[in-house]
Parts: structure tokens; sequence; C-alpha cells
């Protein structure tokens, strides 16, 4: 396997790296990811003019990218700067239009936003436990139930939604004007929302769409991960510089042994991380993505928490603070193992695949 990225994904990378670094000082984040709507519509607009979206999607799709390696560079440079915009609903909303061979010249210009709604309450990670139902009506269909952690939902224009239709997932495209919606900021900053489906009017895009589900579903776990990654490394390269300048009986605490262990400790696992993101990022479309989805869901959510909590506990009381960017990439960290399904979950789906081999 070739680790290297292609000229054109190093030249993506390059761009988004340089945009994000300067357009996202942790100030900045902070001030707009925790107050409605929960993002940057202007920071929004300038990443849809880089082409940003378009890298989500296959050339056949009207993009440029589409697989794992390019949703992975998009991700990873996100995750160095903590970035809130919605592109995580984006991703799944681009795969599944894909699979429902649908036009989405809208979602890459950014003209409308789409956001993907599956998981419900009592249904946070398994589709065959949804509770939303598709009934027909007239020419057409209507969705009733309830949508939770919709992410980037609280300013879709458009949703996706997964329901129930005689007994099988199907999948359903709804207007936000014609849905209950109820934005709210996450722990770490991030956007989602709450989606209240009455007799909500939809139209069918696939009514066989477990296969198309898990899919972007796969993306977007590939996608957390490479986020993951990039907050893994500031955060570790944070704490080492923090190591090299904090003083204690008046030399730097980086000269301590036991810290300087940690410190590579650190490094190990976010090495693992990096590579078995890598791995689900080749398997990604193929017989065998959501195996190695989840093998990298829960490694990474593992050395996620493992590297917030280190870094936190190397830096002392300063990384509680607000003022301090630590805080807010521990906590983006440790909330990323809920996404998606957490490190508990992941496990025993790699046991039931194990134990069914």
């Amino acid at each position: 396997m070739d680790f290297n990225l292609t000229e054109d994904r190093q030249m993506l990378a390059d761009t988004l790296n340089r945009f994000l670094a300067e357009q996202y000082a942790v100030e900045h984040r902070n001030k707009v990811a925790y107050d409605a709507p929960y993002h940057d519509p202007s920071k929004w607009d300038q990443l849809v003019e880089l082409g940003t979206l378009f890298a989500l999607a296959p050339e056949d799709a009207g993009g440029f990218g589409g697989t794992g390696f390019d949703i992975s560079v998009v991700f990873e440079a996100m995750g160095r700067q903590l970035t809130p915009e919605p592109v995580l609903g984006a991703l799944m909303a681009s795969r599944l239009l894909v699979s429902a061979g649908e036009d989405q010249e809208a979602l890459l210009a950014g003209s409308t936003k789409y956001a993907v709604g599956f998981t419900e309450i009592d249904a946070p990670y398994e589709l065959d436990y949804m509770t939303c139902t598709a009934s027909a009506k007239g020419d057409g269909y209507v969705l009733s139930g309830r949508k939770s952690t919709v992410y980037g939902g609280q300013i879709a224009d458009t949703f996706l939604i997964a329901a129930k239709l005689d007994g099988k997932v199907a999948l359903f495209e709804v207007q936000a004007a014609d849905a209950n919606v109820t934005g709210y900021a996450m722990m770490d900053g991030s956007g989602a929302a709450e989606v209240q489906l009455d007799d909500s009017p939809a139209r069918l895009l696939m009514a066989e769409a477990a296969d198309a589900m898990e899919d972007a579903i796969n993306a977007g776990i590939v996608a957390l991960c490479a986020e993951a990654v990039g907050a893994m490394d500031v955060t570790h390269a944070t704490t080492v510089d923090y190591l090299k300048q904090r003083k204690q009986f008046g030399i730097p605490i980086g000269k301590f042994q036991v810290l300087q262990h940690r410190a590579v400790d650190m490094l190990t696992e976010i090495e693992q991380a990096r590579s078995i993101t890598i791995k689900a990022a080749a398997e990604l479309g193929g017989e065998n993505a959501s195996h190695y989805a989840s093998m990298a869901k829960n490694l990474i959510g593992r050395a996620a928490r493992l590297i917030a909590e280190e870094a936190v506990q190397m830096h002392g009381g300063i990384a509680m603070t607000w003022e301090y960017p630590i805080s807010h990439f521990a906590k983006r960290l440790v909330m990323l193992d809920a996404q998606l399904g957490d490190t508990d979950y992941h496990l025993s789906r790699i046991m039931a695949a194990n134990r069914a081999a």
C-alpha cells in the first residue's frame, strides 16, 4: 500500500491547511462554534469556493475525488483546526445521492445544504431498530418519527431521512420547511439538530437503502477517524512544546524521563491511529469496508481519549481553561468516540464478524 499522497491530494491538503490555519484561529473557532448557527456562514462559503465539497464526490457525480483518501485529506485538515463547518453531513449526503443516482450539483456548489437523519434516541447506531416510518399518501409519501443528532441539521435546507417502508430501510428526501427542526451545539461546539416528522411530505429516493446507508456511515467513520488524527497531531505537538517551556526545579519538565516516555507513548498511539485510518480509507466502498471502519473507529476512540487525558494531565490546570486550545481539542477528541458508534459498539461488531467467520 502506498502511504504517500498523490500530487493532487497533497495540493488539496496544503490548500486546506493554509486556509483553515488563517481563518480558524482558536479564538474565532470558539466564538462561532457555541452560538447559533454553530458555524461561520462566511467561512463555509469560502470553504465551498475552494472546491472542498467537490473532493468528496467522484467524477461521474460531478466531483473530482470521492475516495477514502480524498475524504481523509479534507477531514484531517479540519481536525487540525477543530473546524466546526458542517462538512460531515454534506459528505454522507453526497454518498447517498451517488447511490440513489440523484443529481448533486446543488450540494457540491453549496447552494443547497444537506444533512442526513438516521439516528434515533432509542436507535443511535442500528438501522434495524428505527421507529421512523413512511407511508404512501396520494402520489407521494409522508414520514412520521424523530431523528436525533442530525449532524449539520441546524442549517440544512434538505434532509435525507432513513425510514421504514414496508419493513425495509428506505431513503427519502424531506425539505427542512416540512419538518420541525431544533438546532443546538453539542458538547464540543459541533452543530446538530433534532428533526421531528409528523406526516411530513417526502420524496422516495431508494426503496431499499440499507447498503447505501451503511456506505454513507462508513464514509462518515473514515472522516471522523481522519479528523481525530489531525486533532491528535496538534494536541501532541502542543503538549511537547509545553513540556519544553514549562519549568520545575529550574529545568524544563520535558527533561523528566517519565514525561518523555508518556509523550512517546502518545506519538505511538497517533501513528497506530493514522495507519488504521489509512487502511479503512483504502477499503471504503469494498466488501470489507464495514469491518475495517469498525476496527478504525474502535482503535481511534480509545486512542483519542488517551491522547486527550494525557495532554490535560501533562499540562496541568491550564489545560482546563477556556482560553487554552487544549481544553477544546480534548473535548472534541472525547466527543468523536460517541459519533457514528462508540468503541464498545464497534468492538461488538468486530467480535460478531469474527465469530461468524
